[in-house]
């Protein structure tokens, strides 16, 4: 039988060990801030695609999948940033153990609505999953690690930027409230 995750609504506090959420309201007193009646901005975060590397933009469409997980990815080099644009996701996280894997004791299940992100640090484990039919969604990352892992995934070449790892199987729950 697997075991359970139940799905929490998106939190900055609770996200923080795993990245920054993105999506939170304007602070009037940061300088990078304007609020005006005509439209407002504010910085939530500064991005860091690792040494030398350029942020890379990605389109990324998630299909319903099965509501469990028993594998997660990590991206060892770059943050990555997952905005999702037509419907909600589910973001399951973890921190690493000493070895490096999975702590299954850290594992989450974030709900991030559109209009909500999270930026994940880098070594940060995470799968994707979605309700509905399909769920586009913004992604930042840095080109090399796309790379890698496109080659990974179509030709079984080894990964260098990125890690997958196998975790006991875990079923999402309803959401908590």
């Amino acid at each position: 039988m697997p075991n359970v995750l139940d799905i929490e609504p998106l939190d900055p506090l609770a996200c923080a060990p795993y990245g920054v959420m993105l999506g939170t309201p304007a602070l009037s007193d940061d300088p990078a801030t304007y609020l005006s009646p005509a439209s407002d901005y504010w910085r939530t975060h500064l991005f860091a695609p690792g040494d030398d590397q350029p942020a890379e933009i990605l389109w990324v469409i998630y299909r319903k999948q099965p509501a469990t997980v028993a594998r997660l990815e990590a991206h060892l080099l770059t943050q990555q940033a997952i905005v999702p644009l037509t419907g909600p996701i589910v973001q399951i996280v973890a921190t690493s153990n000493a070895e490096g894997l999975p702590d299954p004791a850290t594992l989450r299940a974030f709900e991030i609505t559109p209009g909500t992100g999270l930026c994940m640090h880098p070594r940060t484990w995470h799968a994707t999953r979605v309700e509905q039919p399909e769920v586009t969604c913004l992604m930042l990352t840095r080109p090399s690690t796309t790379r890698d892992l496109t080659a990974h995934l179509i030709q079984g070449k080894s990964l260098v930027e990125s890690s997958i790892a196998h975790i006991p199987l875990y079923e999402l729950s309803d959401r908590a409230d």
